[in-house]
């Protein structure tokens, strides 16, 4: 059987939609208790449960945390996919047997539960964890801090999503990015950092087979208060992972399927690991540009004397209901040579109307933007523009 077709089959469809908390996951758990051990590593700030997976029998360890930031979910859908993987028993059978005599790993499938619940990138007091690795003011800082110096892991895993802005200076969207931290200030080549740019290389060779041209990699300032950086300047290979867009998928359903073939590669499971990987091909890996718009309508005019121009307009993620709504709002007008859009339209020069009106700015919530002389042509509607 080949990879894709058992993942088509077999993914965990119970986590899906972009709002994944605490809540979703612990039946998950409960389900799986006789497949891998469930602890409790801590508790968040407001008290709810931190849990700790452990999986494996091997003497190489792996430390892997999921939604630091509340509202980046992608990867924690990938970790249960890839759970799932392990512990069926059809398929791939001696590649996970060699996996998990090779492997522990311990996964904190939610570091940051209260951000989780309320959808946003901090906790739940309004602090960004992943800025929080030299102060430990947070209960869910301390949490990871302990399990990394419990553990000594050989490998960190930091698993995040970015934002549709990220692309790459080829026009395609960096539907997964990466990046081995840097662990000084001179942005020194460690020996830590050298494997954790050997992993992103090897995963890199693998993804292109997916998303040619979509991989993208981070820039590697040092910021000694970020988790990874510190890990990294611990001597901890530390490996940065960033889930971004793919064409339409804002619910980050295919970009899921490729982070959890990231992780088969990661750890060479249904592919050979090569002994003539070179670290330096990590820097080949086009770094990320915020060069993207979700949508953008060039060659517009709006008013009465208006001229050429283009305008973008951009999600924002509202919770509403425990459903993340997309409300576009438009971002920028103007020329916008500088960037792409996941969708692009010409508008031929044609006078448009916003919502009905001649005049808009930037800023506006927006549902509908049409032909002024005919309005049944259509070049943006929100209940459309996602299907």
């Amino acid at each position: 059987m080949k990879i894709e077709s058992w993942y088509s089959q077999h993914f965990e469809s119970r986590l899906q939609g972009r709002y994944i908390t605490l809540q979703h996951i612990l039946p998950l758990l409960e389900m799986n208790k006789n497949n891998f051990e469930v602890s409790t590593a801590g508790i968040s700030e407001l008290g709810k449960e931190i849990p700790l997976i452990t999986f494996g029998k091997g003497d190489k360890k792996v430390l892997a945390w999921s939604q630091m930031h509340g509202n980046e979910s992608t990867t924690t859908k990938a970790i249960f996919d890839f759970l799932k993987f392990l512990g069926q028993k059809k398929a791939f059978k001696e590649e996970i047997s060699r996996f998990l005599n090779n492997y522990t790993l311990y996964i904190i499938p939610i570091l940051n539960p209260d951000g989780a619940e309320l959808y946003t990138r901090e906790n739940s007091n309004g602090i960004d964890l992943n800025r929080d690795a030299k102060l430990l003011s947070q209960t869910e800082s301390i949490v990871l801090r302990k399990i990394y110096d419990n553990v000594k892991p050989q490998i960190c895993l930091n698993l995040h999503d970015q934002r549709t802005i990220y692309g790459l200076k080829n026009g395609l969207p960096a539907t997964v990015s990466f990046l081995s931290p840097s662990a000084n200030k001179e942005r020194s080549l460690t020996p830590s950092r050298k494997v954790a740019m050997e992993h992103i290389v090897r995963m890199n060779t693998m993804l292109q087979k997916y998303i040619p041209g979509q991989v993208g990699r981070y820039k590697d300032t040092f910021n000694e208060n970020c988790v990874g950086d510190t890990f990294q300047m611990n001597g901890t290979p530390t490996i940065l992972f960033e889930a971004g867009h793919y064409s339409k998928d804002y619910n980050r359903e295919k970009t899921r399927e490729y982070i959890f073939y990231g992780f088969l590669s990661l750890f060479g499971i249904t592919e050979k690991i090569e002994n003539d990987i070179n670290f330096e091909d990590y820097f080949s890996i086009l770094e990320n540009q915020k060069n993207f718009k979700d949508f953008i309508l060039r060659n517009i005019k709006f008013g009465e004397n208006g001229e050429s121009t283009s305008i973008s307009l951009q999600y924002s993620e509202i919770l509403i209901d425990n459903h993340v709504e997309f409300v576009p709002a438009i971002e920028n007008i103007g020329k916008l040579n500088e960037f792409y859009g996941h969708i692009e339209k010409d508008g031929k020069n044609a006078t448009i109307l916003v919502d009905s009106h001649d005049l808009f700015n930037i800023g506006d919530e927006i549902s509908i933007i049409v032909n002024k002389d005919d309005h049944s042509l259509v070049y943006f509607d929100k209940n459309s523009f996602l299907i």
